[in-house]
């Protein structure tokens, strides 16, 4: 793609995600008290539903990545998983039992198949100064438009019900997809290897130490809907649940782009190391209090957490990936690490329905520590 090109590109990627997450945030905040207070689920069912759809998300990934390699396309991934998303919405509002939410979500989640193309695209068209900045703003517009749907969620909830803002969440996508078709171009590839196949030993070795403690941060690291369902538990009234997930969206908004400028100055790696801390401090509040203001100051943690980890680490991959596998490679890490998302959510959701509550956190709490602790090994590519 040619240099000139790159700032649209960037900003036309920034306010597609912000479409996007406008659409999916009407629907998140409640998406917890909709499978488990209307549609009658429990914990376990719960964290299934999360969990498969964390794996497919890691899945529809990899094969976009791999064939987006291969065929060195990106751009039909990307409108292609933007549509799913809508339609997706679509059959939520249509649905009557939990059973029939598990297609919808698979169909959801695959539309993440325009993560690692587009992603790809960012990477390619940064150099080492900014890249940590441009993935920064795409986080920024993903979390800013999360608030912004979080807002209409809770101003419009108590008027629409679930159904009707499900439908009404699957127009700003539909935008997002026309603009994509409309104003992304590929990249040309002339000077791009035929691709022959991603193999594991043509990644370093700090790659694959960064992979496996990412996997076990993973394995902890369960759906956000349990944070959700906790504070209404220890009292919070279900009209309060969104603000919560408000709060988070919002400090993930505010602070993306400050986390990635910041790993820019001071590298990766101690980014990463914070954003670890940050979810054990998640845990550790949900531990030990249960008052309404410790609840709140863990949502703020949490959206730190989120704003730190989310940018920081899809930058950390793209310049540990080889450049000629960079979808590859970047598809591929969110496989693995999303398929650990799968049994991480179940345990969670059954530990919580079979012991307690808390139990979950102590686990997670546990595998933290030992992440940390692996990431001082890690060495940053200069």
């Amino acid at each position: 793609m040619e240099k000139k090109s790159t700032p649209r590109t960037i900003k036309i990627f920034s306010i597609v995600s912000f479409l996007n997450d406008f659409g999916s945030d009407i629907i998140y905040p409640i998406w917890p008290l909709f499978v488990k207070n209307v549609l009658g689920a429990n914990m376990a069912v719960l964290g299934l539903i999360d969990g498969l759809g964390d794996a497919i998300v890691s899945i529809s990934q990899a094969v976009s990545g791999y064939i987006s390699d291969r065929i060195r396309k990106r751009k039909i991934f990307i409108w292609l998983g933007y549509l799913c998303g809508s339609l997706s919405r679509i059959g939520y509002a249509l649905t009557t039992t939990w059973h029939w939410l598990i297609p919808f979500r698979i169909l959801d989640r695959a539309g993440k198949i325009r993560a690692a193309p587009r992603d790809a695209i960012i990477a390619d068209i940064s150099i080492r100064e900014n890249r940590g900045r441009n993935f920064g703003l795409l986080r920024t517009m993903d979390n800013l438009g999360a608030v912004c749907g979080t807002l209409f969620c809770i101003l419009l909830f108590k008027f629409l019900g679930y159904k009707n803002l499900f439908l009404l969440a699957a127009i700003p996508s539909i935008i997002g997809v026309l603009l994509v078709l409309f104003f992304i171009k590929d990249a040309k590839t002339e000077n791009i290897k035929i691709y022959k196949g991603l193999n594991f030993r043509d990644l370093n070795k700090n790659f694959k130490l960064f992979l496996i403690l990412s996997s076990l941060f993973a394995l902890g690291s369960f759906s956000y809907s349990f944070l959700l369902i906790y504070a209404e538990e220890c009292g919070c009234k279900t009209a309060f649940v969104p603000v919560l997930y408000l709060i988070f969206s919002g400090i993930a908004a505010i602070f993306s782009l400050f986390f990635g400028k910041l790993s820019d100055k001071i590298g990766r790696k101690s980014v990463l190391i914070m954003a670890y801390i940050l979810w054990g401090l998640v845990c550790l509040n949900f531990i030990f209090f249960d008052s309404r203001i410790a609840i709140i100051l863990t949502f703020v943690l949490y959206g730190l957490h989120k704003a730190s980890l989310d940018t920081v680490q899809k930058t950390f991959v793209s310049e540990l990936a080889p450049v000629e596998y960079r979808a590859s490679t970047l598809g591929g890490f969110q496989m693995v690490v999303g398929l650990c998302a799968l049994p991480a959510s179940l345990a969670a959701g059954m530990m919580w329905d079979k012991i307690n509550v808390r139990t979950p956190f102590y686990c997670s709490l546990g595998l933290t520590i030992v992440t940390v602790i692996m990431m001082l090994f890690v060495k940053e590519k200069k």
